[in-house]
């Protein structure tokens, strides 16, 4: 992706101090400045909520295996299914936001997958249940489009933190949704008087309605780069056209993007695992309640909330002083103490402990995904690299 440098863009109309790029060189959190920041929030609400889409069914599974019948390898198929479905759609993500423009990408791939959600509602078989859950998770390759989108917007010395915050946020959806559908199923079931059987299935409105709305705001309020939309840039010489062959190959051949995909996959993946069956194995293995298993799966994810931008933002200080290697070498040592905690987990018999580990874990796999995607900005300025960073990170899952 590349912009002359010969455009008549004038640095003052941007609210933020801005590089040769008009990329942002300070990251306000709590402004909603157009562009950068109104990008900002855009990709982290859109992208939690196709968080909150594809993980609405594991807080609910007590209720939903009984009255589809499933069985455990059912339940484990739907959930690998799940995960399975953002494979397909992040292969092409990174390529469809070179040549299109992120805003384009994320909108229409959010606005395809609402309707799986919604068809939630009516599944009535575990094949059913299966596919609906394989479609609504193409939705989670929006993340590569919220990425791309950072660090189209934002320039080295703070995409680290801006990546960090935007996929943690929205990596918040897995945790928030175990906290959401309970609480829907519980207003619907006890204040309607719907039969549990009915209450599940209704609750399912509520993310889809929610994710078919992001789809709108990012359509009608984006702007693919701080100088506009690709078509205008393009039309106008600003922004060279790139070709789908020269994007694809870059990518395939740059080994740096393979290196970020296996160690992306060791935190990411396991994130995604553990939001899959967090709430049944404690409702399962510790026989706690649904609303109590609940909460403790949304402690989990909603540790996004600062750990993974932490990561990000920890990624941005230790490069101030030691440069790449400094973030390289951060990455390595969060992601092994994640590894060792994810082992103790597995080897803890009391709730109490699994809690206690479990939110120690929580921080620091989450740590360690924004701390990846501190270094994946800088393997390649054509960014269906993070094509295969998430290809492979599904594939290990």
């Amino acid at each position: 992706m590349e912009i002359s440098q010969n455009s008549n863009t004038d640095y003052r109309k941007f609210v933020l101090p801005v590089d040769s790029e008009h990329k942002a060189t300070e990251f306000r959190l709590f402004s909603i400045a157009t562009p950068h920041m109104r990008a900002f929030h855009l990709s982290w609400i859109s992208f939690f909520s196709c968080f909150v889409s594809t993980f609405a069914a594991p807080p609910l599974l007590p209720i939903i295996r009984d009255n589809l019948d499933l069985t455990a390898t059912d339940i484990g198929n739907a959930g690998i299914a799940a995960v399975s479905g953002a494979v397909f759609a992040r292969v092409a993500m990174g390529t469809a936001c070179d040549l299109f423009g992120p805003r384009l990408a994320s909108s229409s791939l959010i606005l395809l997958t609402a309707p799986a959600v919604y068809l939630s509602a009516i599944a009535n078989s575990p094949s059913a249940f299966l596919m609906v859950r394989f479609f609504t998770g193409f939705s989670l390759a929006t993340f590569v489009s919220t990425q791309f989108w950072m660090s189209s917007m934002f320039s080295p010395n703070v995409v680290g933190t801006a990546n960090g915050l935007s996929g943690g946020w929205g990596n918040l959806g897995g945790g928030a949704t175990q906290l959401i559908m309970p609480l829907v199923y519980s207003l619907i079931h006890d204040n309607i008087g719907s039969t549990k059987f009915t209450a599940w299935r209704i609750a399912f409105f509520i993310p889809a309605f929610f994710q078919t709305l992001s789809a709108y705001a990012i359509f009608f309020l984006g702007q693919d780069m701080p100088d506009g939309n690709y078509v205008r840039l393009e039309k106008s010489g600003e922004k060279h056209k790139d070709s789908f062959s020269q994007v694809f190959y870059h990518a395939i051949t740059n080994y740096r993007g393979w290196i970020l995909a296996l160690t992306y996959g060791y935190c990411f993946g396991v994130e995604l695992t553990i939001d899959n069956i967090i709430a049944q194995y404690f409702y399962d293995r510790f026989n706690v309640n649904l609303h109590t298993a609940g909460i403790i799966a949304a402690s989990f994810g909603l540790a996004n909330l600062f750990s993974r931008p932490g990561g990000g933002i920890l990624s941005d200080l230790v490069a101030k002083r030691f440069g790449m290697r400094g973030r390289l070498w951060t990455l390595w040592v969060v992601q092994m103490i994640g590894g060792l905690l994810c082992l103790l987990l597995g080897k803890i018999g009391s709730l109490s402990g699994s809690v206690a580990v479990m939110l120690v874990f929580s921080v620091f796999v989450q740590a360690a995904c924004g701390l990846t995607f501190g270094v994946v900005p800088f393997v390649s300025r054509r960014y269906v690299v993070y094509d295969f960073v998430f290809y492979f990170t599904h594939f290990y899952f």
